[in-house]
């Protein structure tokens, strides 16, 4: 069957330009039913999601702070989590409604949040930026643009190895076809997804090391994927097994930094292993929760 789903072959590549590789019926039902009627204000944490409206053509971003100010926001969890994964080319685009205090429908038509937000780093620091200036007590007395005190643990979920598939003089002949498909790749989606993902890891990376607070950030990825590993949607026992092991050998490496003048990741030597600083960062957020709780106490 995925043989027959995927984009290998004549059969699979037409498939594709005629309509999303899957119809996302299986995946709609299994959200469902794990999250039934629960609503975006009823997360046991704060959580920020990105969508794209496909047909405003502007973000749309959904949370739990949002969700308590504006009932149009406060979808059931289990369309915001359609919406977020429905990925162009693979997924279809989910449309739903919802009620605004007044009782006016207010219609969302939304793909893929990595659309706008492939890497969320920034989108997080924006929106807990703004809650302050709004003044939510949650996060009072911080000042909205102090990011010393901000702490950002960014998990990525893998990138494939580079491999130089296509250069400046091949890319230059190509049409829209070419670059939609090439050699089992979709460059054009993938220059999108990985320019914004890297884009934001260099900015919060120099950010935080301006702010001599570059330990409060810490960024693990794992950008040497091969073969199916690098696919988002092989999801056969042996290719998970695969990527668990890849995420175990991650955990023993050294923690990586942006280098503010090549942009690339290099080996941070003042810093330890990615477990060790993870252990570091359990800490860190476990002192934190008892001296907000001390100061709630005495508050």
């Amino acid at each position: 069957m995925y043989n027959l789903l995927s984009s290998k072959g004549p059969l699979g590549w037409l498939k594709s330009m005629m309509g999303p590789k899957y119809s996302g019926h299986h995946l709609h039902s299994v959200v469902k039913e794990l999250l039934g009627d629960t609503r975006v204000n009823e997360t046991l944490k704060n959580i920020v999601i990105p969508t794209f409206d496909i047909k405003l053509l502007q973000p749309t971003i959904f949370s739990t702070y949002d969700a308590m100010r504006d009932v149009s926001k406060n979808a059931l969890l289990s369309d915001v989590c359609i919406s977020t994964s429905a990925a162009p080319t693979y997924l279809p685009g989910h449309h739903f409604e919802t009620k605004d205090k007044d009782g006016k429908t207010r219609a969302f038509n939304l793909i893929d949040g990595g659309v706008v937000a492939n890497n969320p780093t920034l989108l997080a620091m924006t929106h807990v930026s703004k809650q302050i200036l709004m003044g939510n007590q949650d996060f009072l007395p911080i000042k909205h643009a102090d990011y010393g005190k901000f702490m950002i643990l960014s998990l990525g979920t893998g990138t494939a190895k580079i491999e130089e598939k296509f250069d400046a003089a091949e890319c230059g002949k190509w049409g829209l076809l070419g670059w939609l498909y090439k050699r089992g790749a979709t460059p054009i989606i993938d220059s999108f997804s990985e320019a914004s993902a890297d884009l934001v890891d260099i900015q919060a990376s120099v950010l935080f090391q301006i702010l001599d607070c570059n330990k409060s950030y810490l960024r693990i990825q794992h950008d040497e994927l091969i073969g199916e590993m690098a696919s988002v949607d092989v999801s056969t026992s042996k290719n998970l097994h695969g990527l668990i092991g890849v995420g175990k050998a991650l955990l023993k490496r050294q923690v990586c930094k942006v280098n503010v003048e090549t942009g690339k990741n290099e080996p941070d030597l003042k810093r330890g292993t990615n477990e060790e600083e993870l252990a570091r960062f359990a800490s860190m957020l476990s002192e934190e929760r008892k001296a907000r709780k001390v100061a709630y106490k005495h508050g």
